[in-house]
């Protein structure tokens, strides 16, 4: 059989997927349809399986009914599931009523921006005197990890929720404000989430940042990688290598293979022997969806290998996509689904071709090595910028440095963890593996430190359009064979790269002849986090920084901002402060509250070294802005309640000038909120208010009664809290205030003129 018609054969299931994964995106996204859809899709698979078989060659006829099918069995589970989801979806949880949520633990405990989030399935809901029997995958997010919660535990949360998009897994979003671990994983469960701490704790002692990506590097355990780092791995497209994938398991299954191979045993003992530390592998790592999904692909790998079939690649990539969209249908809506697809599929296309390509200019040893990060950044690069428009240029580099050491990492540190019972084995191979994972830290820290590092992109649809078109033509480039066919990729590349050079300055140009020129405050579009201008005559205060450097220094752009007098950082989240670094060096003074960690320090470091002031401050503290005057009202001297974080957020005001009278209100949440209002300090109304913590619905109604605003700013992107919540937003209509928001209207402006307060939106004009 020649190579062309074996990879004919091996593409032949790539429509089944396709169909799959559009039956299943269908039935999540109208799910009142679903059983109409899955007996349509069923029908017509067996009509044309009837009619196939009457023909001598029913191949593509028998293709269509199975792809049929495979979408049929997809719709059947969403169908079938739906009762339970519709009864969890229908609990009486609005208004920001509290219920309580028995539930199971049944995903990875990971940290979010605001503490901790994981998969749980509900076993009942109580809400008032009502306790209601409802069994419905729930996201639960609470601020503090009590001992015991980890995979396969029983607990309790307590709080507000709100119902999740249609096509997401998860029925609701539970906020505890509460969380009771009720039982301790038992079983499998309970040795691996030993075995994962235990980890972590072996590397506790060795040089940050390298120790703490020794976790997550062996078994995807990331809770000890600093925010710092995290930015850092994701800004050089190195943010895949903290999780778990299908090189992982392929590796893990691959030693084992090859240890049983070395005792001699026969091809299946050695698949048996792959497939047990495989399922073993999943538990310890946890069975979350995107670990099942690369282990469900090792496993039809190791199948095919049972079965002489090792080198069907794109078929075993589709079946396992079928598999796993009839096990979990809500997987067609994930992106980070998509983006391991598109990632494991370019590898088996492109890679080969864009290997054969290269070595036309460089020795094969390199081109093969530079192939693999190449085909697997051109094809998920599309993708990605629906998350950020921007392209990480280092990206290729910065895999090829540091992928030589994922894998030395990740034995290591799996050899370390199962060393744990002789505590001096496991740290000295603990500390083994981290010189690789500080090779990675340290590569991710120098890739995002570089100029040039990323570049901005247009977002949304076109600008997946226009980076797969680029994708195609770098490419075409470097593996076509006809040279015409070169030359012709080359000259679109070509004004491709033009349009992008020239776009950026062009756009700004644009953008700044449409900002009103009067503009006193200023919000910027930074996605889910804070950056808001103030401004008064020639004196500029920045408050907050927003999660990236380059949203951030994209607005300064638009309006024309090199230098900022004051900047205050409301807390040290790294939705306020993470784009610290496009106003490092172009800053004066920087206020300040508490210091919780050594990141926040260092972020001030930097601010320090580079020439600015800095100043902590607390309430009654205050300072001028041109002809205006600030002051702070929150968080009061050395409050034992209110140490560090949201509650503690910088609280300060703009008055007595041109500038519209503001306060900009942090993340404080209602109960800090009224413990503000306890104080008296609030003691006027504002025209303008920035709310607080984007939106949440942890508000308190009556400071906001108090402050009457007739502007109501609220800072927020896309993002998974339901933000701005329901509640929140009914408030500020009831008080008559005038809602403006980043995610919908891009960058927000307010100023006073004659005709009065005036609100322009970039997006509306």
């Amino acid at each position: 059989m020649s190579t062309r018609t074996a990879r004919r054969r091996d593409l032949r299931l790539l429509p089944v997927a396709v169909t799959a994964w559009s039956g299943a995106g269908a039935a999540i996204a109208f799910p009142q349809h679903t059983f109409a859809f899955a007996a349509l899709l069923w029908l017509a698979a067996v009509a044309l399986l009837v009619v196939a078989a009457r023909r001598a060659r029913p191949t593509v006829l028998a293709l269509v009914a199975v792809s049929l099918a495979v979408a049929g069995a997809s719709a059947t589970h969403v169908a079938i599931v739906q009762p339970s989801r519709d009864a969890a979806a229908d609990l009486r949880i609005d208004g920001g009523r509290s219920a309580a949520f028995e539930v199971d633990v049944v995903g990875k405990v990971e940290r979010s921006a605001t503490g901790f989030r994981f998969d749980a399935v509900t076993r009942s809901v109580t809400i008032g005197d009502e306790i209601r029997v409802v069994s419905a995958p729930v996201v639960v997010r609470a601020s503090e990890r009590p001992n015991g919660l980890d995979l396969g535990a029983r607990a309790t949360a307590t709080g507000t929720a709100f119902r999740a998009d249609a096509t997401d897994r998860a029925v609701l979003v539970v906020e505890a404000s509460e969380l009771v671990v009720e039982r301790a994983p038992t079983g499998p469960f309970a040795v691996a989430a030993r075995l994962r701490t235990g980890l972590v704790a072996a590397v506790e002692g060795l040089p940050d940042p390298g120790a703490g990506l020794v976790p997550g590097l062996a078994v995807g355990d990331t809770s000890a990688v600093t925010d710092e780092l995290d930015q850092q791995m994701k800004a050089s497209s190195l943010s895949h290598l903290t999780a778990v994938s299908g090189a992982n398991c392929a590796l893990v299954v691959g030693i084992a293979f090859g240890i049983a191979a070395l005792c001699g045993a026969k091809r299946g003992v050695r698949v048996a022997a792959g497939l047990t530390t495989l399922i073993a592998f999943v538990l310890l790592v946890s069975p979350e969806p995107s670990v099942v999904r690369a282990g469900a692909m090792a496993a039809i790998a190791m199948l095919g290998l049972l079965l002489g079939r090792i080198g069907a690649g794109v078929s075993v990539l589709s079946a396992s996509v079928c598999l796993l969209l009839i096990l979990d249908p809500w997987l067609a809506a994930s992106l980070g689904f998509a983006l391991s697809a598109v990632a494991t599929g370019s590898l088996l296309l492109f890679a080969g071709p864009l290997a054969d390509g290269l070595s036309r200019w460089m020795p094969s040893p390199a081109a093969l090595a530079l192939s693999v990060p190449l085909a697997a950044q051109l094809a998920c690069g599309p993708l990605l910028v629906l998350i950020e428009p921007t392209v990480p240029l280092v990206g290729v580099l910065a895999n090829l440095l540091a992928g030589p050491a994922a894998p030395a990492a990740t034995v290591l540190g799996l050899l370390a963890c199962l060393a744990l019972p002789v505590p001096v084995l496991a740290q000295g191979l603990a500390a083994i593996a981290w010189l690789p994972a500080a090779w990675i830290a340290g590569t991710a820290d120098l890739a995002a430190r570089l100029p040039g590092a990323s570049l901005p992109w247009l977002g949304g649809l076109p600008g997946l359009v226009a980076l797969a078109a680029t994708g195609v033509a770098i490419g075409a480039v470097i593996a076509a064979r006809h040279p015409r066919l070169r030359r012709a990729a080359a000259w679109t590349l070509a004004a491709a790269v033009l349009v992008v050079a020239v776009s950026g300055p062009v756009r700004t140009l644009f953008d700044r002849t449409r900002v009103p020129t009067d503009w006193a405050i200023a919000a910027c579009e930074v996605g889910q986090g804070d950056a808001v201008l103030v401004r008064e005559s020639d004196a500029v205060m920045l408050i907050d920084t927003g999660p990236e450097p380059a949203p951030l220094a994209a607005c300064l752009d638009r309006f024309a901002i090199d230098r900022v007098d004051t900047l205050v950082l409301t807390h040290f989240d790294l939705d306020h402060r993470g784009g610290a670094d496009a106003v490092v060096g172009r800053v004066d003074l920087v206020l300040h509250g508490p210091v919780p960690d050594a990141d926040a320090a260092e972020t001030l470091e930097r601010f320090s070294s580079a020439g600015a002031r800095t100043q902590q401050v607390t309430a009654g503290q205050g300072g001028t802005l041109g002809e205006c005057r600030w002051r702070s009202h929150w968080p009061k001297p050395g409050d034992p309640v209110y140490p560090a974080g949201n509650d503690a957020s910088v609280i300060v005001d703009v008055t007595g000038c041109r500038v519209p009278d503001a306060l900009f209100l942090g993340d404080l949440s209602a109960q800090a909120q009224r413990s503000l209002v306890a104080t008296g300090a609030i003691d006027r109304g504002y025209a303008v208010v920035k709310v607080a913590h984007h939106g949440s619905a942890d508000q308190d109604g009556e400071l906001y009664r108090r402050l009457g605003p007739s502007v109501a700013l609220v800072t927020v992107g896309e993002n998974t809290y339901g933000h701005p919540r329901a509640e929140i937003l009914d408030l500020l209509e009831e008080e008559r205030a005038t809602v403006a928001r980043t995610d919908t209207s891009g960058d927000l402006v307010v100023w006073r003129d004659a005709a009065g307060l005036r609100l322009w939106r970039s997006r509306e004009g």
